[in-house]
């Protein structure tokens, strides 16, 4: 294959990404290989990748590449969720853009567009994945709404049901009046909002006198059914056993007594709303209060509402403040900042409303799931999330899983006509039981109605890791036996309890046991100046483009460069820059090697003999590294491993040491040496960046048909040579030293120089600096040159005799000002370890490395002032 001047990432990433789907490498069948099985975080089906999906499925490639080439049976199954909430909201906003709105329709109707939505949009962010080099059984891609998930979904709604863990009661909800829907606590996000706090006069029953209730929500007055009162609280007490006039409204309410009143904030009266706040609505179960419903689904208010009637909340507020002005029921306005929730899917304010709600029980089901995290059976990187995750599992309450949308699971229970319910699988199974249910034979389905709201989107994910291979519908099917439970999760904190808790809990409730082995969370990518990336603030890059200008493998190797678990990523698109040139760096560095003429008839220097048997450990070495940190599941530093490996060692060290003389052949022994190197190397770095290893590995030999890096064996040898290692890092040193001389003295590198050691020397490595510093000789001596300059490695000394090239009076100078420094750093040392309370407090490690310190300055100063005494004769 003949190799271009220059790497071009479009050209090669869209032939491999063909020839790996072709040749079904991501394909996975149960065998009996130890498998690995990771399944995809869905993204909602509709969604377009971002740079967190890029963050997160780049992290599950190298994950699943790596066991792929450790010959294990790697399976990544590929999936997109539906998104209830998001995908309704854009079906809804499309329709009114054409004059349709979505209340005009029947069910089935408005499900046809939105299939027609999904069937056009959908898959879309599958497609951009595999650009990035997503190694995804796609054979396996499931949708949560597809026919076997969607059964499994039912199956187990009805299963709970029957377990008694599903039931269905008028709860206080978090209340999205966008979506017009119930949301969890979970998608509640809370936001400081800079607000009023509106001091109200209720007149008092039978009396001419007032109190003042403070409140930030005046609108919600008409939903009053109470005034509470601190029993302990003097300033109030006049008002025990009284009513007061609900303003505008006209009501008399009752005056009840509560400790939870907090007599510091405003004027110790606080109006009770049972159907619009969750601490009212506790009051008024405690004092049982019924609630009053003053909301519409869209935030706008009912009849209750009076004059306002129809009216959005928000304007009404607005309305009622002049309103309450102009009637003499309005004491004062102030400022005020307070905690407001948003939901998170639709952005705007949630209101806290009483509704007809289907519930799980979760308190048992989140016994085994929180044992098997505080156990290590589910491990977390990093484990700081154990604590998150404790708290929430400790504090769990029952999950609403009904929500107001056509778009989804509808929920299968179907109302009897003289009431009551039944819950079924099928309408022909709903029938038969409400025949029984009610006695009557003659009952027909059309006297049926089944349950309007569908389920929470999250019921169908938590099924995940079990759905996606039919294990709820057929337990004993192949697939779940084999690929179940998975062995790693990689997903982001902010779900740890919208989605990894459930599936926890899920997999101990339908499998009786952990759903996968460990969970990585990744942090989220922000930009330079740490705000979270979002196409609302403009400051996201589009992936696409980032992977046209860069390559999808520069792009991944940025990305990962500052991921570490658990951290938030500070994205820069230098890193990218930085990724592509290590790319640039790679290709380079294949076309030198590649470009060597190769000769059968020459010996093998001494000089490459070394240079091999260095690398062999560097190279073993740099693979014990990479297990451990995948182990520890630390992903940047073995990116960051490997880099050096082929940046530093092989490229600046190794093809240096062994390249031969300019147009002149190499040996075959060390050229086919190299080539293995470089098959190591490619092999390493290929589940980081797939496409140009892939490139050169066809490339370095002849290839069979079907051949690729990607099932090729990982290497595997860890056994090193420690000593040799550390001895050659000297080696470098050395010729460093020699290098610096040259720079110093502006000595041309095509000019040989000789070397001197004084002392005790192993001439081992002698071959090896005499190529790479260009020396004619190295030779061990008893005294030093006068023209000589000299240098430390360790505590053995080298000199560069220079001869005719050395200014004297320069180098004095430049002698004595080091010698000047150097005393003074010495006098600072010494005066630390002279500090008996230093030597005595600090750490050991941190006194011997002062004590190092000052070994090393003395022997400099010592070697210094020697070759002032010899350029002085």
């Amino acid at each position: 294959m003949e190799i271009a001047s220059k790497y071009n990432p479009i050209e090669v990433e869209d032939k491999w990404y063909k020839y790996w789907l072709e040749s079904r490498f991501f394909h996975s069948e149960p065998d009996n290989r130890e498998p690995y099985t990771i399944v995809i975080p869905p993204p909602n089906v509709t969604g377009v990748l971002h740079m967190g999906h890029m963050l997160n499925n780049t992290i599950q490639d190298i994950l699943v590449r790596r066991a792929r080439m450790q010959g294990k049976n790697a399976c990544w199954v590929p999936g997109t969720d539906h998104a209830s909430i998001a995908t309704e909201a854009k079906v809804v906003a499309k329709l009114a853009s054409e004059g349709v709105n979505k209340n005009d329709l029947s069910r089935d109707e408005f499900l046809k567009h939105a299939w027609d939505w999904t069937h056009k949009h959908g898959g879309i962010i599958l497609e951009q994945l595999k650009k990035l080099g997503a190694s995804c059984d796609w054979d396996r891609t499931c949708f949560t709404m597809d026919e076997k998930r969607s059964e499994s979904v039912l199956k187990v709604f009805v299963d709970l049901y029957n377990k008694g863990l599903i039931y269905r009661g008028v709860r206080m909800v978090n209340w999205d009046p966008a979506a017009q829907t119930a949301i969890s606590d979970e998608e509640v996000i809370h936001q400081e909002v800079h607000g009023k706090l509106y001091y109200v006069k209720y007149k008092v029953e039978g009396e001419d006198g007032y109190i003042v209730v403070a409140t930030t929500r005046p609108e919600t007055i008409f939903g009053d059914i109470a005034v509470c009162i601190n029993p302990n609280d003097p300033k109030t007490a006049h008002m025990k056993g009284k009513k007061v006039i609900v303003p505008i409204a006209n009501r008399a309410v009752p005056i009840i007594e509560d400790e939870y009143v907090d007599v510091e904030f405003g004027t110790g009266f606080l109006k009770v709303t049972p159907a619009h706040d969750v601490n009212d609505y506790m009051l008024g179960e405690k004092y049982n209060l019924e609630g009053i419903d003053i909301f519409n689904d869209n935030g706008t208010l009912n009849a209750h509402g009076l004059q306002y009637e129809g009216m959005d909340r928000f304007d009404v507020r607005k309305k009622i403040e002049k309103d309450l002005e102009e009637l003499g029921l309005l004491d004062k306005v102030e400022n005020y900042t307070n905690s407001v929730g948003f939901s998170e899917r639709t952005r705007v304010p949630i209101e806290p409303k009483l509704s007809m709600q289907w519930f799980l029980k979760m308190e048992n089901l989140a016994k085994p799931a929180l044992d098997a995290v505080e156990n290590d059976t589910i491990k977390f990187h990093p484990a700081k999330f154990k604590n998150t995750y404790r708290h929430w599992m400790e504090n769990i309450k029952d999950w609403n899983i009904s929500r107001q949308l056509w778009w989804g699971h509808r929920i299968p229970a179907y109302y009897l006509p003289e009431g009551g319910f039944v819950v079924a699988l099928t309408d022909e199974e709903a029938l038969e039981k409400a025949r029984k249910e009610t006695g009557n034979n003659n009952l027909q389905l059309s006297d049926l109605r089944q349950d309007e709201d569908c389920l929470d989107t999250w019921f169908s994910s938590w099924l995940w890791p079990i759905s996606v291979f039919d294990g709820i519908n057929n337990p004993e099917n192949e697939d779940i036996n084999y690929y179940y439970p998975t062995n790693d999760l990689v997903t982001g904190p902010d779900i740890i309890f919208f989605w990894v808790a459930r599936m926890i809990m899920a997999g101990y409730e339908y499998r009786g046991k952990a759903c996968f082995e460990n969970v990585y969370f990744t942090g989220i990518v922000r930009d330079k100046e740490g705000r979270k990336m979002s196409k609302q603030l403009g400051n996201s890059p589009d992936p696409i483009e980032l992977m046209d200008k860069y390559g999808a493998d520069g792009v991944r190797m940025g990305l990962l460069l500052t991921a570490p678990a658990g951290n938030d990523l500070p994205f820069d698109e230098g890193l990218c820059e930085q990724g592509r040139n290590f790319n640039n760096k790679i290709w380079n560095a294949f076309r030198l090697v590649k470009g060597w003429e190769v000769s059968d008839s020459i010996e093998q220097p001494e000089s490459a003999k070394i240079a091999i048997n260095w690398f062999e450990n560097i190279l073993a070495k740099t693979v014990a590294e990479l297990d451990d940190s995948f182990k520890k599941y630390k992903l940047s530093e073995a990116l960051m491993t490997v880099y050096k490996l082929f940046w530093d060692e092989f490229s600046s060290w190794y093809l240096e040491m062994v390249k031969p003389a300019y147009q002149q052949p190499i040996d075959k022994k060390t050229y086919e040496a190299t080539l293995g190197f470089f098959d190591s190397l490619l092999r390493l770095l290929h589940p980081f960046m797939p496409f140009i290893t892939e490139e050169l590995w066809q490339a370095l030999a002849r290839r069979e048909e079907g051949e690729s890096i990607m099932v090729a064996a990982m290497p595997s040898n860890t056994s090193y040579n420690k000593d040799l290692i550390a001895a050659f890092e000297k080696v470098k040193e050395t010729i460093a030293g020699v290098r610096t001389v040259r720079l110093q003295k502006n000595i041309s590198n095509r000019e040989e120089l000789s070397l001197e050691v004084i002392g005790e020397y192993s001439a081992a490595f002698d071959s090896v600096i005499s190529k790479m510093g260009n020396l004619s000789s190295i030779n061990v001596v008893t005294e030093k040159n006068p023209t000589a300059v000299s240098f430390l490695v360790g505590t053995t000394e080298f000199s560069v005799p220079l001869g005719s090239n050395i200014d004297v009076e320069a180098e004095l100078k430049k002698l004595n000002e080091e010698l000047v420094y150097l005393q003074g750093f010495l006098v600072s040392v010494d005066k630390k370890l002279s500090n008996e309370k230093f030597v005595a407090n600090a750490k050991p490690e941190i006194v011997e490395n002062e004590r190092k310190k000052q070994a090393d300055a003395e022997s400099k100063i010592q070697t210094i002032k020697e070759s002032i005494a010899n350029l002085s004769k």
